[in-house]
């Protein structure tokens, strides 16, 4: 004899639970990743979420996935701050992303070793980064000859000063960006050196 499924207000509980341990989970790795990079144990992180070891791996059966889920939340957060950014008026939406986004990479900083290298949902971020700067531009926000690569690499320029500084100075990424948001601006002077192209991002990228 069959033993009957669980009924639907047990089902809903469970799902319940499932998404409250997966956040748990989340919130403990991003915490430990953040304070002891990627080698943080998975059983550290079981305790600190304060779920047993099983409820981990029924969650994420290896610590790759645990990573990958913690990257593409980051990813996915990245590019809803990239879509509120375009709501900014007057050509504004492009240096509101760069802070918010570099705020949310400071405070995540567990994951960034991985998060440009990953490409579910980062080309459709690129996308929403490229009308930010048209849009800057037609504003005169910013250099009209300012590229999407110039883009790529102020982003990743902000992220290692977040990776190299965040133990002691911790908020030293905000003059970093103040100094960059100058350089961005227009000025009667070019730039002297040409641009990376984008072929030559995906080739970075791509060795990681």
């Amino acid at each position: 004899m069959s033993r009957p499924g669980p009924v639907l207000g047990e089902e809903q509980h469970l799902r319940r639970d499932a998404a409250e341990n997966r956040e748990l989970l989340l919130d403990a790795a991003a915490r430990l990743f953040a304070s002891h990079g990627l080698d943080a144990s998975v059983e550290e992180i079981a305790r600190v979420a304060g779920v047993g070891i099983g409820t981990l791996y029924r969650r994420f059966p290896t610590k790759d996935a645990l990573i990958a889920a913690l990257v593409q939340d980051a990813l996915d957060t990245i590019g809803k701050l990239a879509q509120e950014a375009a709501e900014q008026p007057g050509g504004k939406g492009l240096e509101h992303f760069l802070e918010r986004s570099s705020e949310y990479q400071a405070d995540h900083s567990g994951c960034l070793p991985r998060l440009w290298n990953t490409d579910p949902g980062r080309d459709r971020i690129r996308r929403t980064i490229v009308a930010l700067l048209e849009d800057a531009k037609l504003h005169s926000r910013v250099r009209d000859e300012l590229t999407s690569t110039d883009l790529t690499l102020i982003m990743w320029s902000i992220r290692g000063v977040i990776e190299t500084t965040r133990c002691i100075a911790p908020d030293a990424w905000r003059r970093h960006l103040d100094v960059l948001l100058a350089g961005m601006r227009p000025a009667d002077d070019p730039f002297t050196h040409r641009p990376i192209t984008q072929a030559e991002v995906d080739k970075v990228i791509a060795h990681e």
